[in-house]
């Protein structure tokens, strides 16, 4: 039987399965709690002492990439309302997401979820999936185009969140990691014209730019 061909999905919004409350009258993200004492903030230049430490340490035990410093604060310091957090009931770092916003190639506003990490015995409570569905949320309010992120090949349930949350894998990366390992590109296709400007799909095929054929949808 031949592979049917997906089209790509736009979204208007995606609706977290429990709604983010305790907006300010400035637009910003106050926090939420969630069941079993987790809670959900939204980093700010005051986390910095607190957090940023513990932020660092998590991320370089969950990726493979060491980051300096300045790679965190070029982030924080920028798109500081695009990383958020997860606490348990004592404040400690459980997981964060951390993105930016920003335009691509002159045609298209562009989020890109840069980094993802949750504590190895606090995964499968569905942490990750509420922290990238915030981080989504909060780029679409302020008028993202499309969303893009890498992970790598190996990290099968990276992919199956991402995919899950409508994420299409757009581009293979070979050895885009300092470790050696390939990365898939995901985009997530907010508005129609995002997808129109990509160009991704052609003829029914989702296009590869790593190759010079084009390649049925994977």
């Amino acid at each position: 039987m031949a592979e049917q061909i997906i089209p790509p999905l736009v979204v208007s919004h995606i609706q977290s399965p429990n709604p983010i409350t305790g907006t300010a009258a400035d637009g910003s993200f106050q926090g939420s709690k969630a069941g079993g004492g987790l809670q959900y903030i939204q980093y700010k230049s005051e986390h910095e002492p607190i957090y940023l430490s513990a932020i660092r340490q998590l991320i370089s035990t969950d990726l493979s990439e060491p980051y300096s410093i300045y790679v965190y604060r070029y982030f924080l310091y920028q798109w500081g309302d695009l990383c958020f957090m997860a606490l348990d009931a004592q404040d400690n770092l459980l997981g964060v997401v951390i993105s930016k916003l920003e335009p691509h190639r002159g045609e298209l506003l562009r989020g890109y979820i840069a980094m993802l990490a949750v504590k190895e015995e606090h995964r499968g409570k569905g942490i990750a999936t509420r922290l990238v569905r915030m981080a989504i949320d909060h780029m679409i309010e302020r008028d993202a185009d499309e969303i893009a992120l890498e992970t790598e090949v190996t990290n099968i349930a990276a992919m199956k969140l991402y995919e899950r949350l409508g994420f299409l894998r757009s581009k293979r990366l070979h050895r885009y990691y300092l470790n050696g390992n390939s990365a898939f590109r995901f985009v997530l296709f907010v508005k129609e014209n995002a997808a129109e400007a990509r160009n991704v799909y052609k003829y029914g095929h989702r296009y590869d730019e790593n190759y010079s054929s084009l390649s049925p949808s994977m």
